[in-house]
């Protein structure tokens, strides 16, 4: 949970500062340029729902021990989760910094920048795919 949070905290906090830039000349793109923001947080959900069901599986039914492998595997799904979660979370945050400085000056970039974006979204959603497969392997 931890990597896959600091990933969305630096996305939001990169995205947030070309935002910040963005409104003091025109206060009219805010809006739009709330997407890195809202991808960046959908980075830490991830995280979180590994969280639960790795959570959810901490204590063994009455006459079963927490396996070695079971562990290995519990700490398998949440690096991945997480450290796609961090590689996700700096590439929104980088492209959505210099998305929302470009989009001021030129309209035409956004949807190119959405592109990318998605793109950097779709990393996090790969670490959630395996961390899922792995965790149901436990």
């Amino acid at each position: 949970m931890i990597f896959g949070c600091v990933g969305a905290a630096y996305g939001t906090a990169k995205s947030g500062i070309g935002i910040a830039g963005v409104g003091t000349y025109r206060p009219d793109l805010i809006m739009k340029s709330l997407i890195p923001v809202v991808m960046s947080g959908i980075i830490a959900v991830y995280a979180l729902v590994i969280a639960v069901l790795i959570a959810g599986d901490m204590e063994p039914p009455p006459g079963r021990n927490y396996s070695l492998f079971t562990g290995f595997m519990h700490l398998a799904s949440g690096l991945s989760v997480g450290l796609t979660g961090l590689a996700a979370g700096y590439a929104i945050g980088i492209v959505g910094d210099m998305g929302v400085r470009s989009y001021m000056q030129q309209s035409r970039i956004f949807v190119g920048m959405v592109l990318i974006l998605i793109f950097g979204e779709v990393l996090g959603l790969y670490g959630l795919i395996v961390g899922l497969i792995l965790n149901s392997k436990a």
